[in-house]
Order: structure tokens, then sequence, then C-alpha cells
């Protein structure tokens, strides 16, 4: 934005972009266009609204706004697009423009003429709000590589006849749009990148959706599931920062200070989605944040049961965090050797990634082998683009050559 925003309208503006973008492309199916005219009511909003205050319905404000943008870029071609230009100039009633549209444009972005790979990732940079930077630590893969992904799937939907005139809530789609929620989640719990450890909006918003979605499919265990693992996962967050908003790993927070109302729901949730069985990876991560939950205390842990789910959950979808996660349950229950073997089996695949360096570390500290979790936890902190994790990795280290126990 060219302005100075304050943060009720930045929220604001964030929170309706997306929401603008899907009425514009359901209406129109002209998804770049669509998206270039929001980007132009977003910025006259931004200067109009800081300083003539909002309007009465910021929501119809947009629409109307980022509507007449898109009118004059037809008009403006209109020897080659005729027919559009009688289709965009049409405006749409402030009064039919209440609903949230947002979960529609999720569904209409994860397109079944994209590989699934492709929808999500442009779902996720056009509508979730994530950076392609942060979509592509999502995925372990390189910034550019993610951004030529995202290219071709823009590419490949310009070349479709009106792809989101229908089909929002089709079936087929819902494993990709969960996946957008979860990444979207995900990256709100922790940040991939600043100065801040979380951030709320994200993982509210995420929350947020999931909640809509699962009253349009209560029988779909996997929605359920999913909805069950953010509200268990996020219970922990006021217990995850220090005073000065240091990171505090699960093992030393202060477990009081977890959200019980909201672990109550998430156990709720999940046990309702028992008597199908547990197959499906989201309610199987569920399952585990639940039993980590249920501990009150730290050694309370079942890592036995939590090592049975991890390798139940890497059989039905294997992935290399999956993997990196079960060398810690390893060692919770066979020791840090046998925990550093199961990591070194996705070294190459989680090269990229600090995490794997992060999880060496802890296993060689476990294993009372100082000097290579120091070096483990520097490589990590050199690796990490997150200032709270950095700081707590090289944190460690520090304690370790010191000859601090941490």
């Amino acid at each position: 934005m060219t302005e100075t925003l304050t943060p009720r309208i930045e929220d604001l503006l964030r929170e309706l972009a997306p929401q603008v973008l899907g009425v514009l492309v359901r209406r129109f199916g002209d998804f770049d266009l669509a998206e270039d005219s929001v980007q132009d009511a977003l910025l006259a909003a931004s200067t109009q609204w800081n300083h003539e205050g909002l309007p009465a319905n910021p929501r119809g404000w947009l629409i109307q706004v980022a509507q007449r943008r898109m009118a004059d870029a037809v008009r403006a071609e209109v020897a080659r697009r005729r027919r559009e230009t009688t289709v965009f100039v049409r405006e749409v009633p402030i009064e039919a423009v209440g609903r949230d549209d947002t979960l529609d444009m999720y569904f209409l972005c994860c397109h079944p003429d994209l590989p699934p790979a492709g929808a999500v990732a442009l779902t996720l940079r056009a509508v979730g709000g994530l950076t392609t930077a942060e979509i592509a630590a999502a995925f372990l893969v390189p910034e550019a590589t993610m951004g030529q992904r995202i290219s071709r799937a823009k590419k490949r939907l310009a070349e479709s006849d009106r792809p989101f005139a229908d089909g929002a809530h089709d079936s087929t789609r819902v494993s990709a749009v969960l996946q957008v929620l979860y990444v979207i989640f995900t990256e709100g719990h922790t940040s991939s990148s600043g100065a801040g450890l979380r951030r709320g909006d994200l993982s509210a918003e995420a929350i947020r959706l999931t909640r809509v979605l699962r009253t349009l499919l209560p029988e779909n265990t996997e929605v359920t599931g999913l909805l069950a693992l953010m509200l268990l996962t996020d219970s922990r967050r006021a217990a995850r920062c220090g005073p000065h908003g240091e990171l505090i790993p699960l093992p030393e927070q202060d477990r009081s200070r977890w959200d019980r109302p909201q672990i109550t729901e998430g156990l709720r949730l999940l046990t309702a989605t028992l008597p199908a069985g547990l197959t499906g990876p989201y309610q199987i991560q569920a399952a585990i944040a639940g039993l980590h939950a249920e501990a009150r205390r730290p050694h309370d842990t079942d890592w036995s049961r939590i090592l049975q789910l991890y390798n139940l959950i890497e059989r039905l979808t294997p992935n290399p965090m999956i993997t990196l996660n079960r060398a810690v349950a390893t060692a919770m229950v066979h020791g840090p050797a046998a925990g550093l073997a199961v990591a070194d089996s996705v070294a190459e695949p989680l090269s990229r990634s600090h995490r794997l360096a992060a999880v060496r570390g802890h296993l060689h500290e476990m294993a009372g082998e100082q000097a290579a979790a120091v070096r483990e936890y520097q490589r990590a902190a050199r690796q990490t683009a997150s200032v709270p994790e950095r700081d707590y990795l090289l944190l460690r280290a520090a304690g370790l050559r010191g000859g601090r126990a941490m």
C-alpha cells in the first residue's frame, strides 16, 4: 500500500480482499483481470479510507470500485474483447454482496483442470494471502520453482473457457482446499519468516473457514479432523512465547496456560470421527495433537502411541516432514541414536529446511553429544528466516557451548 494504514484498516483490507476477488471471479470468470482490479481497489481504499474514514459498506465499496476497474479495462480493448465488455459492465447490486465468498473462492481456484500442486499453490498465493516465498517454504522447493508453478497454473486457467463459472463446493476439490487451509494455518501458527513467531490473523482465518467448511460437509471426517487438529494445536498459543516474544518449546511450556475449552472442543470433534476409523492424515495428526493435549506433564506424553500414529500416517501419505516428526517420536521411545537414523533418511529432501538441523541438534543433545548438537543448532539458525526460531537455536547452542544443559 502507498499509504501508512491504521491497523484497523489494514486488517479489514486483508480480510476483504479474497472475498471481493471471489465475488468478481465467480461472476465474471476472468481471474487475472479480477485480481488486478481488486488490487487497484485496495490501493484506492488505502488512500480514501485513511483520509475520509470507512464507508458504510466497505465490502460493497471495494466490489463496486474493482468492478468499475474491470469495466474500464474491458472498454479499452473493446475491439478485441467485445463479448466480455457486455458482461463486465453489469453492476453487482450492493444488496447482493452481503455473504462471505472466501471459501467459494478457495474451491473455484482449486480447479480440476489444474494439477493438485498447482491448484493449491495458486490458491495460497491469490486468495490465501501468502507470499511466493512462504508457499515455497511450505512445500520445500526454491522460491523460483514455486513462482513458475503458480505462473503455469494461471496460464492454464487463462486458456480455459470461463474456468470459474461453476463448481464451487465440488467434492472432488475438497482435498486441495483442505491442504490450502492446512498450509495457511501452519504459516499462521509458526511463521516461516519475520520478527514474530506466529501470525494470528492467518491461523484464525484458517480456523474460521474450516468451521464453515464443516457446516457444509459435516460427514467428512477429514474436514472434522482438520478442524480438530487446528483447535488442539492453536490451544497452546498463549504458552508458546515468553514475555519478549521468545520461543518456548513444547516440553518447557506452562501447560496451565493452554486453552482447555479449545482442547475440549478439539477432542470432542476428534472423537466424533473415530467410529469411521483413523483413515485420513488430518484425522491422525489430530489424534497425535490430542495425545499431547491430554498430557498434563511432558513425561505423561504417550510417545509409544504417538510413534504408532506417525507410522500409520507415513504409510498413508509419505512425506519427509512426517518422517522427521517420526524421528523425534522414535527417539523418545527407542533412544536418540534410533531417532537420528530416521532423520538421516530424509536428509536430501529436507536439505533446504532448518527443521532437519534443528531436530538433529535436539537428538544429539539428548544423546549428550554437545559439540554435534551445537553444530546442528548453528546450522539451523543460519537456515531459518524466522527471528524467534533463530534466536532460540542460537541460545540453545550458546548454552551447550557454555556447558549448561538447556
